[in-house]
């Protein structure tokens, strides 16, 4: 049995099955551990929600800021912004309730063993055990009857910063763009989301989340993706699995018992131009 972490796919399904290939995964056996956002911008959205939902309990998944972005669209809580979107064949899809259906039962972040699987990252001031239970909450109004409320609610950057009095819409709103969307934040961590791109490209007074003095969950094992031009970073500690596949980089697996990496090509179909 062996667990494969695998970073950002975004529709670009043939990657993904040529990946699995490589890394001969057999769910009989072994599990699939996905960082989120398998949706947007790739060709195959459809295709690969339709094969992560029939691998059942091999494969866990968390929920990146695009698969939120795709269920905001569904229920009417955002409109399509972007060229590049290629969400509509699951919203077009004689299946499309079930799946989405599906994707909102998934988590925002998964502990297990001295791993926390999160899209983006945590904030300083939570650690694993405590992303855990404010996932949670998150997860309470995704999976309920608030859950159109609540999608409504979603959009937005602030507040920018965590509190523990915060409350309602937009104490959600920060646990969701912490864990789904966050870069770089500063010290105290309030959060910045314009800043994409390298890590000179840090704002003043910000830093990359996971290079933050007294991050709380440091002790823990963070797999993440969000990040693609940070490319792949393997720490004792972090496990940044976004290796560009869709922008003509790789899409990349680990093996957690040991650490090996399994790599392969964006399809031709598959590459975007990239964004300067």
């Amino acid at each position: 049995m062996a667990t494969y972490a695998i970073g950002d796919i975004q529709g670009c399904y043939d990657a993904l099955r040529h990946l699995l290939d490589q890394c001969a995964f057999d769910p009989a056996i072994d599990r699939l551990w996905l960082v989120g956002d398998l949706v947007n911008r790739g060709p195959k959205s459809l295709e690969t929600l339709r094969l992560v939902r029939s691998l059942g309990d091999a494969a866990l998944t968390v929920l990146g800021n695009h698969d939120l972005y795709l269920l905001m669209v569904a229920e009417g809580g955002a409109k399509f912004r972007a060229k590049d979107d290629t969400l509509q064949p699951v919203l077009d899809a004689p299946d499309a309730d079930e799946l989405l259906d599906w994707l909102r039962h998934q988590p925002l972040c998964h502990t297990e063993d001295g791993y926390c699987l999160v899209h983006a990252g945590l904030l300083p001031q939570w650690t694993a055990a405590r992303a855990r239970e404010l996932a949670r909450e998150v997860e309470a109004m995704l999976q309920g009857e608030q859950f159109r409320d609540f999608i409504l609610n979603l959009w937005g950057s602030k507040p920018a910063a965590w509190s523990d009095e915060l409350s309602g819409w937009p104490r959600l709103r920060v646990i969701v763009n912490a864990m789904t969307r966050m870069r770089f934040c500063t010290p105290e961590g309030v959060m910045e989301f314009k800043a994409k791109g390298k890590l000179s490209n840090a704002p003043a007074d910000h830093l990359p989340w996971f290079a933050l003095p007294g991050r709380k969950s440091a002790d823990t094992v963070l797999v993440t993706g969000h990040w693609s031009a940070l490319g792949l970073m393997v720490t004792p500690h972090l496990l940044a699995l976004d290796s560009g596949c869709l922008w003509g980089g790789h899409l990349t697996a680990i093996r957690l018992e040991d650490r090996q990496l399994f790599q392969v090509d964006c399809s031709p179909t598959e590459v975007r131009p990239l964004k300067r």
